[in-house]
């Protein structure tokens, strides 16, 4: 198992880390214990060190399932991250309640990798004013939480703040080949290897959507290497970074295990001619964006209910990716049939007010048309 050394905190750990937010369910929609936990057992015999569980996973059943399988292994055979949602927290009184209830259900006495969980500008703001920072570093000198830091979703601007503010142990972050420059992207990523911060990447896969492609992608990536999962070569890009120390993978089945280790075990950096196809296959896929709304959000509220940046995502994702099963969550159930293109009136309020005078009667009749015929289905 190829492992990483974060410098600045003298340990080593398994670039691979397992992910615990998608672990198989029953028809109930709770885990299904004995399928997940030969998963985790089977990647942890290979080497895998670093397990990444938080508070709100599988409804909250994730981080006691985790400690079930976690007694049962030396403690200091595992480095466990877990998180501190802090959508919960409007005092500090909320920290300690929330940690203490952590630490009884993941049954161990310290968190390794402790994380401010969905960290952004505004929620920043919230916890400085509230001094929860300081509360987390003096659970830190008490040696309940051996290294501090924080998962990270808003604009670089933010990011640079957050990270300048203190010397965290680590960061992590979101970060695969289409969206280097989303959130903190590749910016984001040399501002902290600067500091020294190591970082931990999450959706190297894209929630799955660098998995699956049609056939022409599938043909560029097998021109290397026949036998390899789409996935593999995401999860490559990533782990090509020298100061990504762990890449997380929220694995769901035992084939997205033995896969996960296959890549990681002998662990190979994309060669030059593989980052060169990484690159024609990411302007390949932009090329197929069908139009340039950029999610401004001029056009709402459209009177008529749409959701016409939330569609125009959907149909973009949907050509970009030619797999109806990357949007087909986000277009049934997120904008449902209420939002969808079909209930539009025609009346163009929209059109007069988008500042990339975008044609969005025409291309909603186009979306709703593409997105009800799910020709791209991987």
């Amino acid at each position: 198992m190829e492992k990483r050394k974060m410098e600045n905190l003298c340990i080593e750990t398994s670039l691979l880390g397992f992910g615990c937010m998608r672990f198989p369910t029953d028809e109930s929609g709770k885990i299904e214990r004995v399928q997940a936990k030969a998963m985790m057992e089977k990647a942890m015999a290979a080497g895998v060190n670093y397990i990444d569980t938080a508070y709100p996973y599988h409804g909250g059943e994730s981080e006691l399932f985790v400690g079930e399988v976690l007694k049962e292994h030396p403690r200091d055979s595992f480095y466990l991250a877990t998180k501190l949602p802090l959508w919960e927290v409007n005092s500090l009184e909320d920290v300690d309640r929330i940690f203490n209830r952590q630490l009884e259900k993941l049954q161990v006495e310290y968190i390794d990798f402790y994380l401010m969980h969905a960290l952004n500008g505004g929620r920043w703001g919230e916890m400085l004013k509230m001094g929860v920072v300081e509360r987390l570093e003096q659970l830190k000198a008490e040696g309940k939480i051996r290294y501090l830091g924080f998962s990270f979703h808003d604009s670089y601007e933010a990011f640079e703040e957050i990270l300048s503010s203190r010397d965290w142990d680590f960061c992590q972050i979101q970060l695969n080949y289409m969206d280097t420059e989303e959130q903190a992207g590749l910016e984001g990523y040399a501002l902290a290897e600067q500091k020294g911060i190591p970082m931990v990447i999450m959706e190297p896969v894209k929630g799955g959507s660098l998995a699956a492609f049609a056939s022409d992608i599938t043909e560029k990536f097998h021109a290397h290497d026949p036998q390899a999962s789409m996935a593999s070569f995401a999860l490559r890009w990533v782990g090509s970074l020298p100061n990504v120390k762990v890449v997380l993978s929220g694995m769901s089945t035992m084939e997205q295990v033995e896969d996960n280790l296959k890549t990681f075990g002998d662990f190979k950096p994309l060669s030059e001619a593989e980052q060169t196809t990484v690159k024609e296959v990411v302007e390949l896929m932009k090329s197929r964006v069908q139009n340039g709304c950029t999610g401004c959000r001029y056009c709402m509220p459209c009177p008529a209910g749409v959701n016409i940046p939330g569609t125009f995502g959907c149909w973009n994702r949907y050509h970009m990716y030619q797999n109806y099963n990357v949007v087909k969550h986000h277009w049934e159930n997120d904008l449902g049939d209420a939002g969808q293109a079909k209930n539009c009136i025609k009346c163009g309020k929209c059109e007069q007010v988008c500042p990339q005078h975008l044609h969005i009667r025409d291309d909603l009749e186009r979306a709703q048309a593409d997105l009800d015929a799910h020709v791209y289905i991987v």
